[in-house]
This record gives structure tokens, C-alpha cells and sequence, in this order.
């Protein structure tokens, strides 16, 4: 149906272009109306501009008849982009820009001299082809420097049909390859999959009305309906799917492009690569890990493993032929698997970047159902948490990633790198997914081999693999609970360690905001205090107090506790606000709405006491936080000179409810009061302000960012400290709800 609709809407297009040229006046001979990209393919969707160009022989200049032509296009209401050049104009626009040249390989008539089409379409072609060896290098920069902004259409949270790696401009680029004669991409696979993109996008125009080539999150459902799919689940595994399929015959092709580049210009005789041996049975042949004679699959169970693990060390193709052969004709891994097998999955999940190909090769051909069936559990499942930059496989995968730049701070590198690959395994079912997926990663680990010991360790760090990041953003390491919730769970210091390293992949794979330097700082002063405290269990003594480190104190607070020092720091990823004033509730309540009224986003904030003095650290977002700004703006509201209050009030539209919880459990001398609304400007300095009015003095607050969701906990005492009654910490949860409900 899309298909029809697209080839309609070029017929109709075609034909309003060749009856304007011929109304307006255009000549037969010496001048051509043309269409190029995506119009050029004929491929027009719902809103899709119109590309054209008009050609002119050099020696024959356009008259006036050029006005009449474009006036009545832009009163049919069509969108419409178009030039006027002359053919040596079009010859050097093809050699100087990469795109132009691009847009002109797909060069179709529509209306004039059909010899000048055609002597252009020839011209522009043979110099593509001529010229192929000294552009596609920096071809190759113009797509990757595009897949590093807009990521893959396969994985990334609001994917883009167009654009992405794996979408329509990849497809149209793998075209243009071919073009030059120097690679070949399987064709069929190729168009299969361009048309399906194709149709998709169609259906996007007519759900958005209007031209875009993104899929928001909203659209997912309605682009289901347009496609005859039942859910948009089944409409995001469709689409990416066939994003998956393109990326894959990209880098397969752009990888033989390299090979080929590296090469010699021209060659002689029969071109059959040269083997070199890599191991038993596996050998390198042009850039690609393939099968040597001495290869006996039906005898071998270790072949896929073995040439996988080698094509991701060396950050080479493992060839799709190979794969696929191994896979029709291998023999299966015995259960458990031999020790060998074991070691060559490390070795692969541990090869860092060179693991996405051949995972993705691993996938595309079925080989990875015969190693992890599991697999099928996430695979391109999204994630609920907009946080997320991946869909749920591709971020496990950068998690191994990850981790593998980690393998020389633990003890087990095997168990640290299967606990990546199995983290979250157990997503996309109602039970909790470090619930669901321990027993997952328990049979997994034991199939693969490993001793009962690892097993328990595999199963507990995919059991608890939130927990040190949550504890460490949403509770008070100082406070003694903290501590002891985590070793309650982890009660080992290789756990520990393992753990550490863990979490520190998870959320570097997540996104650059789930890994700053302050959450960083955060999780590791956490491990270490719960590492010392399993250290000194073990050696029968009391485990060592750990303080806040004592700050010197500025100069204008020694002399008076009323004053309020304020410094901004530059760190790698914003900036780092610290303030010292004399204790007093209410003062952090000053310094959020400070903050807010200058747009500064909080990522994390801690505070405490210092004999009679409150620190507070702030870790923003800005990296170029005006300090003098900050310091008038704090000084007037400390003075009563400013009213943030009339500035900074409760939301206004509907939206997700703030939730406001006491967690008893959380702490003996405090109460811990746990708020989650939606992330906006403000929302820490009402919840603050609110608890101030109420004499109730915030011990330590712990903010947090978990994508649109802010999570924040405080400590909460009297002001002659000790936690808060029931009746008081019930007060304070309904004032801070009140003070975040829309109005």
C-alpha cells in the first residue's frame, strides 16, 4: 500500500513538474528539469519536499520564462527546493561537495532535453566511479561524524528513520558504494530492507502530519495501527530489526571499502586473499576471520567461539559466511561447557570495541541462539527510563564494553564480565529485573562452566546491581545503615569489588549523565566504607568511623557565623558550588532557590555539620556558573531583599503526582523522608522550603536525576536533633506534597 502511495505520489509530482515547464514556456533542446535525492529515487513520502534542479547547457542562459515555472509550483501547495545551474556548474558542485555528488547519482528527468539528463546522469557517474579511491575517505568521516550525533536506529530511545546509523541515508550511502564498482552489498537483503524503512516513514508523515523523520516515544502506538502490527512493541522490534540489519551490511561493507583502500590501486590476476593463521582452525583473510582448510566444524564445538573471539580482539569482521556456516554446520557445546569454551567467551566479551561488529554478526546470522538463547529475552527491547541512550541489548553489550577497561581492578575478570553481559537479563517481564534475571544468570553461569563459588557471585552482582549506585545518590554514607543494607547484601570484599566495577559499567553505558564525577565520588566513597567495615569484620574489630573531611573555613565565617562563603569550582563535567555559613535551618532552602532562580541544574547536592557550621556541596550541570551572580543572589534572599518564593512556585500543569515517603529503615538517628517528582527548575528549593517553615533542620540532603524524575532524600532532625515523631515526619511528608502539588 505504501509502495503504490509512494510510486502515486511521484506520477502525480512528475506530472505537475512537466506540465509547468511546458505551460511556462522551458525549451526542448538545451535546458533540463530534473529531479535529485530522494525525489531523483522517486521515493516521495506524504510531506516530502520536491528536489529539482534546472540544468542549462553553458552557453544557454535561462530567460524569463524561469519565474512562470517556479510561481505555479508554490501555488500547488507543494514543498518545494530547487536551483538553477548550468552543467559545468553541476560538474563542479558534484566535485567540490560529497553531498551534491551524492544527491546527483540518483539524477532523473522530468521535463526539457532528456540528451542533457542523460549526458549528466553519464558525466556525473563516470567521475563518481573515477574518483571513488580519493573521496570515500572523507565519505566515510561525513557518515561517521553523523552516526556519532544522531546514534543507531536500532538502539537509540527516539530513533531516527533518516538519519541514524541503520536508516535511509546509511542505505542510500551503501548504494552509492556500489556505485563505484570497487564493493558489492547483498542487493536483495539491502532493498528489502531500504523499502520496509520506506514504508515506515510513510506512515510516520501521515501519524505526524507532517514531515519528520523521528519517532517519538507517542508515536509508536499509532505507527503500529498504520502498519498492521498489534502493539507498538512489535512496531519498535519491526523497525529496528531492519535498522539492525542495515548497520550491519554498513559496517560489513565499509570494512571491505578499508581493506580494499589499503590496498593496491589496481590488481592483476585471480584476487584471492591471503591467509594468515590466527588459531586452530580460524585464519585472517582480508580483514575478515574465516575458516582455514584444517577446519572441521561437525568436529569442532569450540569453532564459533574461537573465531568469534579472535575477529573482537583484533577488531576485524568476522565473516557473516562464516558465522553462518558455523552455525548450519557446527557442532553444539556440550553442558557445562569445556573449560576452553569458557575462557574463549571471556576473551570475547572482554575485547572491548571490537565486540559490537561481531556481536552484531553473531546476531544477524543466529549464531548467538546457540550460544545465549537467553538473548532472545531483551533483545531489542527498550528501556522504560528515558536515562537510557541504548535499547536494553545494545546497552548490555556497552557494558561489557565497559568493563572490559576494568578487568585488571578485580580479582575475577570472568565473573566480572559475565555479570555484564547478564546484568540485565531479566527485563521486559512484570517481576523486578535483578529479581527476574538472578536466576537467569545463575543456569547461564552454570551452563557455561563455572564453579559453584563464581555462580554464587554471578547470581548475586546481577541480584543486586542497582543497589551500591542507589544507595550511594539516595542515602547518607555516613550514617551507619547505609553500610550496613549494602554488606547485608554483598558480604564479601570480593563481591565488593566486583560490584564496584560493575556499577561503574552500567552506568557508563547508560549515558554520560549517569557517570559524572560526582556520582563517581559518590559510589566510591560508599564501597570503600563498606569495604572497610567487611575488612574489619573479618579481623574482629570495630569498623572505623568515617566523617565528612573537614573543610577549612573561609575567613569571613570565622569572623562571623551570620556570613554566607560561596565558591564555584570548574570540574570535568559542570561546575561544583560549595557554601559555609553558620548552622541554621533554612539555610540550605536559600541556597537551592539561589540556584534555581539562575537555571542552574542540580545533579547532586550533599550537606553536614561542622562544629557549628553547615557546609553544603552542589554539583551542577553549568559549566560556566557566574560565581558574582550567585553570591548577589544568595545575599539578597539570606538579607530578605529577594523573594524567591514569588519566582519559584508549584507547577501549574497535570502531570505525574510527587510521591513523598518516610523510610524508617533508612536510619536510627534521623528521619529519612524520600521524594520523587518530575525533574524541573525549583523543585529542591519548594521541597526545602517547605521543611524550613516547619523548624525542621536537614541534616544531609541527597539529590538525584533519574531522566524526567528527580529523586531526593533528606535527613531530617529537630532542631535540638533526633529524629523527627511520627506525627512531625507525617507534618513534614504533607508539607513537602502540598508544596509540590499543581496548584
Amino acid at each position: 500500500m505504501t509502495a503504490s502511495g509512494r510510486a502515486d505520489r511521484t506520477r502525480a509530482a512528475d506530472a505537475l513538474c512537466a506540465d509547468t515547464y511546458d505551460v511556462s514556456g522551458g525549451p526542448s533542446v538545451g535546458t533540463a528539469l530534473v529531479a535529485v535525492g530522494g525525489y531523483g529515487r522517486a521515493e516521495l513520502a506524504p510531506h516530502s519536499d520536491l528536489d529539482v534542479v534546472l540544468v542549462h547547457e553553458d552557453d544557454q542562459q535561462p530567460g524569463e520564462w524561469v519565474e512562470k515555472l517556479w510561481y505555479p509550483l508554490w501555488d500547488s501547495g507543494v514543498r518545494l527546493d530547487h536551483s538553477v545551474r548550468s552543467f559545468g556548474q553541476m560538474q563542479q558542485a558534484a566535485a567540490a561537495d560529497l553531498k551534491v555528488a551524492l544527491g546527483l547519482l540518483d539524477v532523473r528527468h522530468l521535463a526539457g532535453d532528456p540528451n542533457l539528463t542523460l549526458r549528466l546522469r553519464t558525466t556525473v557517474l563516470a567521475a563518481w566511479r573515477r574518483d571513488a579511491r580519493d573521496r570515500l575517505p572523507a565519505l566515510r568521516e561525513l557518515v561517521d561524524s553523523r552516526h556519532r550525533i544522531v546514534g543507531e536506529l536500532a538502539h537509540a530511545s527516539v530513533p531516527d528513520l533518516k538519519e541514524a546509523e541503520g536508516g535511509l541515508r546509511d542505505a542510500t550511502m551503501l548504494k552509492a558504494l556500489v556505485a563505484t564498482w570497487l564493493v558489492d552489498v547483498p542487493h536483495a537483503d539491502l532493498e528489502r530492507s531500504r523499502l520496509v524503512l520506506l514504508d515506515v516513514r510513510d506512515v510516520l508523515h501521515e501519524v505526524a502530519g507532517r514531515p519528520t523523520d523521528r519517532v517519538a516515544p507517542e508515536s509508536w502506538a499509532p505507527l503500529a495501527a498504520g502498519l498492521g502490527l498489534p502493539d507498538e512493541r512489535a512496531a519498535q522490534t519491526h523497525v529496528r530489526e531492519v535498522g539492525r540489519r542495515i548497520t550491519h551490511l554498513s559496517r560489513l561493507t565499509w570494512r571491505r571499502v578499508e581493506a580494499l583502500l589499503a590496498g593496491p590501486a589496481s590488481r592483476r590476476g585471480p584476487r584471492r586473499p591471503r591467509l594468515t593463521p590466527l588459531a586452530p582452525g580460524v585464519a585472517l583473510a582480508a580483514g575478515e576471520v574465516v575458516l582455514d582448510a584444517s577446519a572441521r566444524p561437525d568436529q569442532d564445538p569450540l569453532l564459533l567461539l574461537r573465531a568469534a573471539a579472535e575477529a573482537a580482539e583484533r577488531d576485524a569482521v568476522l565473516s557473516p559466511t562464516t558465522a553462518a556456516r558455523l552455525v548450519r554446520d557446527g557442532a553444539p557445546l556440550p553442558e557445562p561447557w569445556p573449560r576452553e569454551a569458557k575462557r574463549l567467551m571471556v576473551r570475547l566479551l572482554a575485547a572491548g570495541r571490537g565486540l559490537l561488529e561481531v556481536w552484531s554478526t553473531l546476531e544477524e546470522t543466529g549464531a548467538l541462539a546457540r550460544i545465549l538463547p537467553e538473548w532472545d529475552r531483551i533483545r531489542l527491547l527498550p528501556h522504560a527510563s528515558t536515562i537510557h541512550r541504548f535499547t536494553v541489548d545494545r546497552h548490555v553489550v556497552e557494558t561489557c564494553v565497559e568493563a572490559s577497561g576494568l578487568i585488571r581492578h578485580v580479582s575475577r575478570p570472568d565473573v566480572l564480565m559475565v555479570a555484564a553481559l547478564l546484568h540485565d537479563i531479566g527485563k521486559g517481564g512484570l517481576t523486578e529485573h535483578s529479581v527476574a534475571g538472578e536466576p537467569i544468570a545463575r543456569c547461564v553461569a552454570e551452563r557455561m562452566g563455572f564453579e559453584p563459588d563464581a555462580v554464587d557471585l554471578v547470581a548475586t552482582l546481577v541480584r543486586w546491581h542497582l543497589l551500591l549506585a542507589s544507595l550511594a545518590t539516595t542515602r547518607d554514607p555516613d550514617d551507619p545503615a547505609t553500610v550496613r543494607e549494602l554488606v547485608s547484601r554483598v558480604d564479601s570484599p570480593e563481591a565488593l569489588s566486583l560490584l564496584a566495577a560493575l556499577t561503574e559499567a552500567d552506568a557508563r553505558a547508560t549515558s554520560p549523565q549517569a557517570w559524572t564525577s560526582w556520582r563517581a565520588g559518590l559510589v566510591t566513597a560508599l564501597a570503600e566504607r563498606a569495604l572497610a567495615t567487611l575488612l574489619a569484620e573479618a579481623a574482629g574489630v570495630s569498623p572505623p568511623r568515617i566523617t565528612e573531611p573537614e573543610l577549612p573555613v573561609p575567613r569571613e565565617v570565622r569572623r562571623d557565623a551570620r556570613a554566607v562563603a560561596l565558591t564555584v569550582d570548574t570540574v570535568d563535567d559542570g561546575s561544583r558550588v560549595t557554601v559555609v555559613s553558620g548552622d541554621r535551618v533554612g539555610l540550605l532552602a536559600d541556597v537551592a532557590a539561589s540556584l534555581a532562580l539562575q537555571r542552574a541544574s542540580v545533579r547532586g547536592a550533599r550537606a553536614w555539620n561542622q562544629d557549628d557550621l553547615g557546609f553544603s556541596v552542589w554539583d551542577v550541570a553549568d559549566e560556566h556558573l557566574d560565581p558574582a551572580v550567585l553570591r548577589q543572589r544568595l545575599e539578597a534572599i539570606v538579607e530578605g531583599r529577594l523573594d524567591p518564593s514569588s519566582r519559584l512556585r508549584p507547577p501549574t500543569e497535570e502531570g505525574l503526582a510527587p510521591t513523598v515517603v518516610v523510610r524508617p529503615e533508612a536510619s536510627a538517628s534521623a528521619t529519612v523522608l524520600e521524594v520523587r517528582a518530575s525533574d524541573r527548575p525549583g523543585v529542591l528549593s519548594l521541597v526545602l522550603r517547605a521543611l524550613a517553615r516547619l523548624e525542621v533542620t536537614v541534616r544531609s540532603a541527597h539529590v538525584d536525576t533519574l531522566g524526567p524524575q528527580a529523586v531526593d532524600v533528606f535527613y531530617l532532625q529537630e532542631a535540638d536533633a533526633g529524629a523527627l515523631s511520627e506525627r512531625r515526619a507525617a507534618d513534614a511528608a504533607h508539607a513537602v506534597r502540598a508544596a509540590l502539588t499543581p496548584a
